[in-house]
Protein backbone atom coordinates (compact mmCIF):
# COMPACT_ATOMS: atom_id res chain seq x y z
CA UNK A 1 0.00 0.00 0.00
CA UNK A 2 1.28 3.05 -0.99
CA UNK A 3 1.93 5.92 1.46
CA UNK A 4 0.52 9.55 1.62
CA UNK A 5 3.00 12.04 2.86
CA UNK A 6 0.44 14.25 3.56
CA UNK A 7 -1.49 12.08 5.30
CA UNK A 8 1.33 11.39 7.54
CA UNK A 9 1.66 15.41 8.08
CA UNK A 10 -1.40 15.06 9.22
CA UNK A 11 -1.02 11.97 11.80
CA UNK A 12 1.91 14.79 12.99
CA UNK A 13 -0.64 17.73 12.99
CA UNK A 14 -3.15 15.69 15.59
CA UNK A 15 -1.21 13.84 18.24
CA UNK A 16 0.57 17.87 18.52
CA UNK A 17 3.15 18.28 16.15
CA UNK A 18 7.08 16.85 16.17
CA UNK A 19 7.85 19.36 19.11
CA UNK A 20 5.29 16.88 20.95
CA UNK A 21 7.15 13.29 20.42
CA UNK A 22 9.59 12.35 22.81
CA UNK A 23 10.28 9.01 21.76
CA UNK A 24 9.05 6.79 19.04
CA UNK A 25 9.19 3.30 17.50
CA UNK A 26 6.86 0.70 15.81
CA UNK A 27 5.73 -2.49 15.84
CA UNK A 28 4.38 -4.83 13.35
CA UNK A 29 0.81 -2.73 13.06
CA UNK A 30 1.63 0.05 15.42
CA UNK A 31 3.15 3.45 15.73
CA UNK A 32 4.45 3.19 19.40
CA UNK A 33 5.50 6.52 20.97
CA UNK A 34 6.20 8.83 24.21
CA UNK A 35 4.65 11.94 23.93
CA UNK A 36 5.60 14.97 26.06
CA UNK A 37 2.11 15.58 26.53
CA UNK A 38 -0.86 13.35 25.32
CA UNK A 39 -3.49 16.16 25.96
CA UNK A 40 -2.20 17.76 22.86
CA UNK A 41 -3.49 14.87 20.97
CA UNK A 42 -6.60 15.39 18.99
CA UNK A 43 -7.89 11.76 18.66
CA UNK A 44 -11.37 12.84 16.29
CA UNK A 45 -8.95 14.46 13.93
CA UNK A 46 -6.08 11.32 14.01
CA UNK A 47 -8.86 8.89 13.53
CA UNK A 48 -10.51 10.60 10.54
CA UNK A 49 -7.29 9.79 8.84
CA UNK A 50 -7.20 7.14 6.16
CA UNK A 51 -4.12 5.48 7.11
CA UNK A 52 -5.04 5.54 10.94
CA UNK A 53 -7.19 2.68 12.17
CA UNK A 54 -7.66 3.26 15.75
CA UNK A 55 -5.00 4.57 18.83
CA UNK A 56 -5.15 4.00 21.98
CA UNK A 57 -2.82 5.03 25.32
CA UNK A 58 -1.27 2.16 27.39
CA UNK A 59 1.34 2.17 29.96
CA UNK A 60 2.75 5.61 29.05
CA UNK A 61 2.89 4.86 25.33
CA UNK A 62 0.44 6.39 22.74
CA UNK A 63 -0.12 3.71 20.41
CA UNK A 64 -1.07 4.54 16.33
CA UNK A 65 -2.78 0.99 14.93
CA UNK A 66 -1.60 1.57 11.15
CA UNK A 67 -1.39 -2.05 9.58
CA UNK A 68 0.85 -4.62 8.96
CA UNK A 69 3.13 -3.85 6.03
CA UNK A 70 2.12 -0.29 6.08
CA UNK A 71 3.53 1.29 9.33
CA UNK A 72 7.12 1.27 8.54
CA UNK A 73 6.56 3.26 5.54
CA UNK A 74 4.60 5.67 7.80
CA UNK A 75 7.04 5.35 10.25
CA UNK A 76 9.95 6.46 7.76
CA UNK A 77 7.83 9.72 6.69
CA UNK A 78 7.04 10.64 10.20
CA UNK A 79 11.03 10.23 11.24
CA UNK A 80 12.12 11.94 7.97
CA UNK A 81 9.36 14.97 9.00
CA UNK A 82 10.13 14.98 12.61
CA UNK A 83 13.73 14.54 13.07
CA UNK A 84 13.25 11.96 15.13
CA UNK A 85 15.68 9.10 15.86
CA UNK A 86 14.45 5.59 15.76
CA UNK A 87 14.30 4.36 18.95
CA UNK A 88 14.05 0.73 20.79
CA UNK A 89 11.59 -1.01 22.20
CA UNK A 90 13.32 -1.09 25.40
CA UNK A 91 14.44 3.00 24.78
CA UNK A 92 10.67 3.65 24.53
CA UNK A 93 9.58 1.74 27.33
CA UNK A 94 11.92 2.91 29.77
CA UNK A 95 10.59 6.90 28.68
CA UNK A 96 7.12 5.35 29.53
CA UNK A 97 8.24 4.88 32.35
CA UNK A 98 8.98 7.73 33.66
CA UNK A 99 5.65 8.50 33.57
CA UNK A 100 3.69 5.56 35.36
CA UNK A 101 3.50 5.39 39.06
CA UNK A 102 4.18 2.82 41.21
CA UNK A 103 1.07 0.86 40.69
CA UNK A 104 1.68 0.82 36.60
CA UNK A 105 5.10 -0.15 37.22
CA UNK A 106 4.65 -2.76 39.08
CA UNK A 107 1.99 -4.40 36.23
CA UNK A 108 4.58 -2.94 34.07
CA UNK A 109 7.07 -5.71 35.23
CA UNK A 110 5.03 -8.12 35.41
CA UNK A 111 4.13 -7.93 32.38
CA UNK A 112 7.34 -7.84 30.91
CA UNK A 113 8.44 -11.18 32.83
CA UNK A 114 5.17 -13.03 31.51
CA UNK A 115 4.68 -12.01 27.62
CA UNK A 116 7.87 -13.68 26.71
CA UNK A 117 6.67 -17.30 28.16
CA UNK A 118 2.82 -16.37 26.99
CA UNK A 119 3.71 -18.52 23.47
CA UNK A 120 4.58 -21.23 25.33
CA UNK A 121 2.68 -21.59 28.09
CA UNK A 122 -0.62 -20.76 25.12
CA UNK A 123 1.08 -23.06 22.74
CA UNK A 124 0.90 -26.29 26.25
CA UNK A 125 -2.62 -25.33 26.67
CA UNK A 126 -3.44 -25.92 23.27
CA UNK A 127 -2.08 -29.38 23.01
CA UNK A 128 -3.25 -30.26 26.77
CA UNK A 129 -6.74 -29.74 24.53
CA UNK A 130 -5.96 -31.80 22.02
CA UNK A 131 -4.10 -34.86 24.56
CA UNK A 132 -8.06 -34.56 26.25
CA UNK A 133 -10.22 -34.81 22.94
CA UNK A 134 -8.12 -37.92 22.54
CA UNK A 135 -8.24 -39.59 26.25
CA UNK A 136 -11.84 -38.49 27.48
CA UNK A 137 -14.06 -40.72 27.52
CA UNK A 138 -17.83 -39.07 25.44
CA UNK A 139 -16.81 -36.85 23.15
CA UNK A 140 -17.17 -39.49 20.33
CA UNK A 141 -18.67 -42.55 21.75
CA UNK A 142 -20.72 -42.73 24.66
CA UNK A 143 -18.39 -45.06 26.70
CA UNK A 144 -14.88 -44.99 25.38
CA UNK A 145 -12.29 -42.53 24.29
CA UNK A 146 -10.68 -42.08 20.91
CA UNK A 147 -7.40 -43.96 22.44
CA UNK A 148 -9.27 -46.53 24.19
CA UNK A 149 -11.49 -47.20 20.36
CA UNK A 150 -7.87 -47.45 18.63
CA UNK A 151 -4.98 -47.73 20.94
CA UNK A 152 -2.83 -47.49 18.21
CA UNK A 153 -3.24 -43.49 19.19
CA UNK A 154 -2.60 -43.95 22.71
CA UNK A 155 1.27 -43.28 22.38
CA UNK A 156 0.48 -40.17 20.15
CA UNK A 157 -1.35 -39.10 23.08
CA UNK A 158 0.90 -40.09 25.49
CA UNK A 159 3.75 -38.08 23.30
CA UNK A 160 1.30 -34.94 22.95
CA UNK A 161 0.69 -35.08 26.82
CA UNK A 162 4.11 -35.02 27.70
CA UNK A 163 4.92 -32.34 24.61
CA UNK A 164 2.25 -30.38 26.55
CA UNK A 165 3.24 -30.36 30.20
CA UNK A 166 6.67 -29.87 29.79
CA UNK A 167 6.53 -26.14 29.87
CA UNK A 168 4.03 -26.37 33.77
CA UNK A 169 6.10 -28.72 34.52
CA UNK A 170 9.36 -26.28 33.97
CA UNK A 171 7.41 -23.58 34.45
CA UNK A 172 9.69 -21.53 37.07
CA UNK A 173 12.66 -22.33 34.67
CA UNK A 174 10.69 -20.13 32.18
CA UNK A 175 9.69 -17.38 34.46
CA UNK A 176 13.47 -17.05 36.37
CA UNK A 177 14.45 -16.59 32.61
CA UNK A 178 12.69 -14.20 31.91
CA UNK A 179 12.53 -12.51 35.17
CA UNK A 180 16.36 -12.47 35.17
CA UNK A 181 16.35 -10.53 32.28
CA UNK A 182 13.77 -8.34 32.76
CA UNK A 183 15.62 -7.29 36.39
CA UNK A 184 18.78 -6.67 34.85
CA UNK A 185 20.70 -10.51 35.60
CA UNK A 186 21.83 -13.16 33.68
CA UNK A 187 18.89 -15.27 32.25
CA UNK A 188 21.04 -18.39 32.04
CA UNK A 189 21.43 -17.96 35.81
CA UNK A 190 17.45 -17.58 36.38
CA UNK A 191 16.65 -20.58 34.74
CA UNK A 192 19.10 -22.67 36.40
CA UNK A 193 17.45 -21.27 39.73
CA UNK A 194 14.05 -21.97 38.07
CA UNK A 195 15.35 -25.49 37.31
CA UNK A 196 16.37 -26.14 40.64
CA UNK A 197 13.04 -25.72 42.41
CA UNK A 198 11.86 -28.57 40.46
CA UNK A 199 14.95 -30.88 40.81
CA UNK A 200 13.91 -34.26 40.56
CA UNK A 201 15.25 -34.91 43.74
CA UNK A 202 12.91 -32.28 45.82
CA UNK A 203 9.35 -33.89 46.13
CA UNK A 204 6.78 -32.81 43.73
CA UNK A 205 4.76 -30.02 45.02
CA UNK A 206 1.51 -31.51 43.75
CA UNK A 207 2.34 -34.19 46.30
CA UNK A 208 2.91 -32.41 48.88
CA UNK A 209 -0.64 -32.39 50.60
CA UNK A 210 -0.97 -35.96 50.57
CA UNK A 211 2.49 -37.21 51.17
CA UNK A 212 3.18 -39.47 54.52
CA UNK A 213 6.47 -38.81 54.52
CA UNK A 214 8.47 -35.56 53.64
CA UNK A 215 12.36 -35.72 53.44
CA UNK A 216 14.28 -32.73 54.84
CA UNK A 217 17.69 -31.87 54.97
CA UNK A 218 18.94 -30.74 58.53
CA UNK A 219 21.34 -27.88 57.85
CA UNK A 220 23.44 -26.52 60.75
CA UNK A 221 20.35 -27.83 63.13
CA UNK A 222 17.72 -25.91 61.10
CA UNK A 223 14.78 -29.12 59.18
CA UNK A 224 14.20 -27.52 55.69
CA UNK A 225 11.82 -29.35 53.83
CA UNK A 226 12.93 -31.15 50.57
CA UNK A 227 9.62 -29.67 48.79
CA UNK A 228 9.88 -28.91 44.74
CA UNK A 229 7.97 -26.01 43.54
CA UNK A 230 6.33 -26.76 40.21
CA UNK A 231 3.78 -24.68 38.91
CA UNK A 232 4.41 -21.82 41.49
CA UNK A 233 4.67 -18.38 40.69
CA UNK A 234 5.78 -16.82 43.38
CA UNK A 235 8.56 -18.78 44.89
CA UNK A 236 10.80 -18.03 41.45
CA UNK A 237 9.69 -14.44 41.32
CA UNK A 238 10.88 -12.98 44.16
CA UNK A 239 13.85 -15.74 43.96
CA UNK A 240 14.80 -14.27 41.04
CA UNK A 241 14.61 -10.67 42.47
CA UNK A 242 17.03 -11.35 44.67
CA UNK A 243 19.54 -13.21 42.19
CA UNK A 244 19.48 -10.74 40.18
CA UNK A 245 20.38 -8.01 42.78
CA UNK A 246 23.03 -10.45 44.31
CA UNK A 247 24.62 -10.51 40.77
CA UNK A 248 24.93 -7.21 39.88
CA UNK A 249 26.49 -5.96 43.27
CA UNK A 250 28.88 -8.87 42.68
CA UNK A 251 29.40 -7.75 39.35
CA UNK A 252 30.22 -4.39 40.39
CA UNK A 253 32.82 -5.35 42.83
CA UNK A 254 34.89 -8.26 41.15
CA UNK A 255 36.90 -8.12 38.22
CA UNK A 256 36.31 -9.33 35.06
CA UNK A 257 39.30 -11.82 35.04
CA UNK A 258 37.66 -13.77 38.52
CA UNK A 259 33.91 -13.21 37.40
CA UNK A 260 33.40 -16.37 35.48
CA UNK A 261 34.72 -18.69 38.76
CA UNK A 262 32.55 -16.59 41.29
CA UNK A 263 29.75 -14.18 40.15
CA UNK A 264 27.73 -17.52 39.16
CA UNK A 265 28.48 -19.83 42.23
CA UNK A 266 28.26 -17.35 45.20
CA UNK A 267 25.14 -15.81 43.35
CA UNK A 268 23.43 -19.41 42.78
CA UNK A 269 24.65 -20.52 46.15
CA UNK A 270 23.12 -17.48 48.38
CA UNK A 271 19.74 -17.42 46.18
CA UNK A 272 19.56 -21.23 46.66
CA UNK A 273 19.79 -21.59 50.30
CA UNK A 274 17.39 -18.20 50.55
CA UNK A 275 15.14 -19.63 48.10
CA UNK A 276 14.79 -23.78 50.08
CA UNK A 277 15.09 -21.54 53.74
CA UNK A 278 12.42 -18.33 53.25
CA UNK A 279 11.98 -17.49 50.14
CA UNK A 280 9.57 -20.28 48.90
CA UNK A 281 8.50 -21.80 52.43
CA UNK A 282 7.04 -17.99 52.29
CA UNK A 283 5.88 -17.36 48.63
CA UNK A 284 3.65 -20.73 48.75
CA UNK A 285 1.92 -20.00 52.01
CA UNK A 286 1.58 -16.28 50.20
CA UNK A 287 0.19 -18.19 47.11
CA UNK A 288 -2.03 -20.57 48.95
CA UNK A 289 -3.45 -17.68 50.45
CA UNK A 290 -4.19 -16.20 47.02
CA UNK A 291 -5.71 -19.00 45.68
CA UNK A 292 -7.57 -19.91 48.57
CA UNK A 293 -9.25 -15.64 48.59
CA UNK A 294 -10.36 -15.95 44.99
CA UNK A 295 -11.85 -19.66 45.67
CA UNK A 296 -13.74 -17.80 48.69
CA UNK A 297 -14.97 -15.41 46.66
CA UNK A 298 -15.90 -17.51 43.79
CA UNK A 299 -17.52 -19.88 46.64
CA UNK A 300 -19.29 -17.86 48.51
CA UNK A 301 -20.82 -15.43 45.77
CA UNK A 302 -19.94 -17.20 42.18
CA UNK A 303 -22.91 -15.36 40.42
CA UNK A 304 -21.29 -12.14 41.38
CA UNK A 305 -17.75 -13.13 40.73
CA UNK A 306 -18.23 -14.21 37.50
CA UNK A 307 -20.97 -11.08 36.68
CA UNK A 308 -18.12 -9.00 37.62
CA UNK A 309 -14.85 -10.54 35.84
CA UNK A 310 -16.37 -11.14 32.86
CA UNK A 311 -17.42 -7.75 32.51
CA UNK A 312 -14.71 -5.70 34.04
CA UNK A 313 -12.13 -8.05 31.98
CA UNK A 314 -12.21 -5.38 28.69
CA UNK A 315 -11.55 -2.47 31.03
CA UNK A 316 -8.58 -4.39 32.73
CA UNK A 317 -6.79 -4.48 29.12
CA UNK A 318 -7.56 -0.89 28.98
CA UNK A 319 -5.40 0.00 32.20
CA UNK A 320 -2.72 -3.26 30.96
CA UNK A 321 -3.80 -4.34 34.60
CA UNK A 322 -5.07 -8.32 33.36
CA UNK A 323 -1.41 -9.22 32.66
CA UNK A 324 -1.49 -9.08 36.84
CA UNK A 325 -4.21 -12.19 36.61
CA UNK A 326 -1.66 -14.07 34.28
CA UNK A 327 0.21 -14.90 37.85
CA UNK A 328 -2.98 -15.61 38.98
CA UNK A 329 -4.30 -18.03 36.44
CA UNK A 330 -0.80 -20.01 37.00
CA UNK A 331 -0.87 -20.03 40.78
CA UNK A 332 -4.80 -21.73 40.05
CA UNK A 333 -3.29 -24.16 37.67
CA UNK A 334 -0.29 -25.08 39.88
CA UNK A 335 -2.51 -25.43 43.36
CA UNK A 336 -4.03 -28.26 43.99
CA UNK A 337 -7.14 -27.10 42.15
CA UNK A 338 -5.32 -27.88 38.92
CA UNK A 339 -7.01 -25.61 36.67
CA UNK A 340 -8.13 -22.15 36.68
CA UNK A 341 -11.85 -20.81 36.46
CA UNK A 342 -10.53 -17.10 35.19
CA UNK A 343 -9.03 -17.70 32.11
CA UNK A 344 -12.73 -19.31 30.15
CA UNK A 345 -14.17 -15.55 31.18
CA UNK A 346 -11.04 -14.17 29.18
CA UNK A 347 -12.03 -16.29 26.30
CA UNK A 348 -15.49 -15.08 26.97
CA UNK A 349 -14.63 -11.59 26.95
CA UNK A 350 -12.88 -11.91 23.55
CA UNK A 351 -15.71 -12.93 21.75
CA UNK A 352 -17.95 -10.59 23.26
CA UNK A 353 -15.16 -8.09 22.19
CA UNK A 354 -14.80 -9.57 18.04
CA UNK A 355 -19.50 -9.72 18.17
CA UNK A 356 -19.42 -6.29 18.71
CA UNK A 357 -17.15 -5.09 16.37
CA UNK A 358 -18.54 -7.56 13.90
CA UNK A 359 -22.09 -5.54 14.50
CA UNK A 360 -20.29 -2.49 13.95
CA UNK A 361 -19.98 -3.57 10.47
CA UNK A 362 -24.13 -3.52 9.65
CA UNK A 363 -24.27 -0.41 11.79
CA UNK A 364 -21.27 1.53 9.48
CA UNK A 365 -22.55 -0.26 6.72
CA UNK A 366 -21.97 2.70 4.39
CA UNK A 367 -18.90 3.35 6.16
CA UNK A 368 -16.05 1.44 3.88
CA UNK A 369 -13.24 2.14 6.06
CA UNK A 370 -15.04 1.49 9.62
CA UNK A 371 -16.33 -1.57 7.82
CA UNK A 372 -13.35 -3.29 6.78
CA UNK A 373 -11.83 -2.61 10.44
CA UNK A 374 -14.83 -3.83 11.63
CA UNK A 375 -14.33 -7.39 10.06
CA UNK A 376 -11.24 -7.85 9.87
CA UNK A 377 -10.52 -6.89 13.74
CA UNK A 378 -13.66 -9.03 14.61
CA UNK A 379 -11.26 -11.82 13.47
CA UNK A 380 -8.48 -10.97 15.22
CA UNK A 381 -10.45 -11.00 18.67
CA UNK A 382 -12.43 -14.20 17.65
CA UNK A 383 -8.74 -15.44 17.81
CA UNK A 384 -7.81 -14.35 21.12
CA UNK A 385 -5.98 -10.68 20.39
CA UNK A 386 -9.02 -8.06 20.79
CA UNK A 387 -6.94 -4.84 21.26
CA UNK A 388 -7.52 -3.82 16.98
CA UNK A 389 -11.42 -4.71 17.99
CA UNK A 390 -11.19 -2.71 21.27
CA UNK A 391 -9.33 0.04 20.07
CA UNK A 392 -9.85 0.28 16.45
CA UNK A 393 -13.98 0.14 16.59
CA UNK A 394 -16.04 -0.57 19.80
CA UNK A 395 -13.93 2.49 22.06
CA UNK A 396 -14.18 4.79 19.26
CA UNK A 397 -17.98 4.48 19.26
CA UNK A 398 -18.41 3.52 23.23
CA UNK A 399 -21.44 1.39 22.56
CA UNK A 400 -20.38 -1.70 20.94
CA UNK A 401 -17.98 -2.13 24.33
CA UNK A 402 -20.30 -1.32 26.54
CA UNK A 403 -22.25 -4.10 24.65
CA UNK A 404 -19.53 -6.46 25.10
CA UNK A 405 -18.92 -5.86 28.32
CA UNK A 406 -22.22 -6.53 29.57
CA UNK A 407 -22.39 -10.20 27.02
CA UNK A 408 -18.99 -10.65 28.59
CA UNK A 409 -20.26 -10.52 32.09
CA UNK A 410 -23.79 -12.26 31.91
CA UNK A 411 -21.71 -15.31 30.12
CA UNK A 412 -19.09 -15.02 32.43
CA UNK A 413 -21.90 -15.07 35.30
CA UNK A 414 -23.22 -18.50 33.47
CA UNK A 415 -20.07 -20.51 32.84
CA UNK A 416 -19.27 -19.95 36.89
CA UNK A 417 -22.55 -21.14 38.19
CA UNK A 418 -21.68 -23.96 35.68
CA UNK A 419 -18.28 -24.81 37.66
CA UNK A 420 -16.42 -24.32 34.24
CA UNK A 421 -12.51 -25.03 34.79
CA UNK A 422 -9.42 -24.74 32.29
CA UNK A 423 -6.16 -27.18 33.01
CA UNK A 424 -4.22 -24.31 31.41
CA UNK A 425 -4.01 -21.36 29.54
CA UNK A 426 -4.58 -21.22 25.74
CA UNK A 427 -5.67 -19.46 22.59
CA UNK A 428 -7.86 -17.31 23.54
CA UNK A 429 -11.61 -16.47 21.69
CA UNK A 430 -13.49 -19.46 19.67
CA UNK A 431 -10.68 -21.66 19.73
CA UNK A 432 -10.88 -21.44 23.34
CA UNK A 433 -12.69 -24.68 24.14
CA UNK A 434 -9.67 -26.67 23.14
CA UNK A 435 -8.44 -25.79 26.36
CA UNK A 436 -11.37 -26.30 28.68
CA UNK A 437 -11.87 -29.60 30.62
CA UNK A 438 -14.28 -31.52 28.11
CA UNK A 439 -17.43 -32.49 30.52
CA UNK A 440 -17.29 -28.80 31.48
CA UNK A 441 -18.04 -27.96 27.17
CA UNK A 442 -21.90 -27.81 26.84
CA UNK A 443 -21.69 -25.01 29.43
CA UNK A 444 -19.22 -23.36 27.93
CA UNK A 445 -20.43 -23.34 24.34
CA UNK A 446 -23.79 -21.70 26.34
CA UNK A 447 -21.49 -19.06 27.36
CA UNK A 448 -20.13 -18.68 24.14
CA UNK A 449 -23.64 -17.76 22.66
CA UNK A 450 -24.58 -15.89 25.12
CA UNK A 451 -21.14 -13.82 24.22
CA UNK A 452 -21.61 -13.50 20.49
CA UNK A 453 -25.64 -13.41 20.44
CA UNK A 454 -25.54 -10.13 23.50
CA UNK A 455 -23.10 -7.85 22.37
CA UNK A 456 -24.26 -8.31 18.42
CA UNK A 457 -28.15 -7.52 19.52
CA UNK A 458 -26.95 -4.63 22.00
CA UNK A 459 -24.45 -3.09 19.60
CA UNK A 460 -27.78 -3.09 16.75
CA UNK A 461 -30.08 -1.75 19.85
CA UNK A 462 -28.17 0.95 21.08
CA UNK A 463 -26.69 2.02 17.77
CA UNK A 464 -30.63 3.20 17.58
CA UNK A 465 -29.77 5.64 19.98
CA UNK A 466 -26.39 6.74 18.88
CA UNK A 467 -25.33 9.99 17.26
CA UNK A 468 -22.95 6.90 15.57
CA UNK A 469 -20.04 9.31 15.64
CA UNK A 470 -16.98 8.09 16.65
CA UNK A 471 -15.61 9.10 19.90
Amino acid sequence: MSVNRESVLKIIEAIGGKENINTATHCVTRLRLVLNDEGLVDKERLEDIDLVRGSFSTNGQFQIVIGQGTVDKVYKILAEETGVQEASKDDVKNAAADKMNPLQRAVKTLADIFIPILPAIVTAGLLMGINNILTQQGIFMEDQSVVEAFPQWADIASIINLIANTAFVFLPGLIGWSALTRFGGSPLFGMVLGLMLVHPDLLNAWGYGSADDIPTWNILGLTVEKVGYQGQVLPILVASWVLAKIEIWLRKRIPDAFQLLTVAPISLLITGFLAFTIIGPVTFTIGEWLVEGVRGIFDTVPAIGGLIYGGLYAPLVITGMHHTFLAVDLQLIGSQLGGTFLWPMVALSNIAQGAAAFAMMFVERNNEKVKGLAVSSGVSAWLGVTEPAMFGVNLRYRYPFIAAIIGSAIAGLIITLGDVIAPSIGVGGIPAFFSIETNYWGVFFIGMGVAIVVPILLTLVFSKFSKGKAK
